[in-house]
């Protein structure tokens, strides 16, 4: 089964995993992410956790390395935890103090768009 799917707007990537995010697929997601925002040359990435059923501490490790690729990028990343669970391990691993969360894809595209992305074809 597939966890990621990628779409994009703009030069914004956006992955959205689901399924559960440990150890054991960590690193395959990582590897397919960097090769989007390569192929795709993303500037702007949205990581959307909605359906993400469990994850341990790779969600997050997975979260900022992607961080710190597209800062390097000069772009910009927000989170999009989805339920509760995702959203309190984030919390409590002090992420949200680096990276922005939104509560759906599109308001993160709208927060990349003001801050200088192109969510649009232009």
């Amino acid at each position: 089964m597939r966890n990621i799917f990628f779409d994009m707007a703009g030069d914004i990537l956006i992955a959205s995993l689901s399924g559960e995010i440990d150890h054991h697929n960590a690193g395959s997601l990582r590897s397919e992410i960097d090769s989007a925002i390569r192929a795709f040359n993303s500037k702007h990435l949205v990581l959307d956790y909605s359906d993400v059923d469990f994850m341990d501490s790779s969600g997050i490790g997975l979260a900022m390395g992607r961080y710190r690729n597209i800062s390097k990028r000069d772009g910009i990343m927000v989170i999009v935890p989805g339920n509760t669970y995702v959203t309190r391990i984030f919390g409590l691993s002090g992420v949200f103090g680096t990276i922005p969360k939104s509560k759906t894809q599109e308001l993160a595209l709208e927060y990349i768009s003001e801050k200088g992305g192109t969510p649009d074809d232009k």
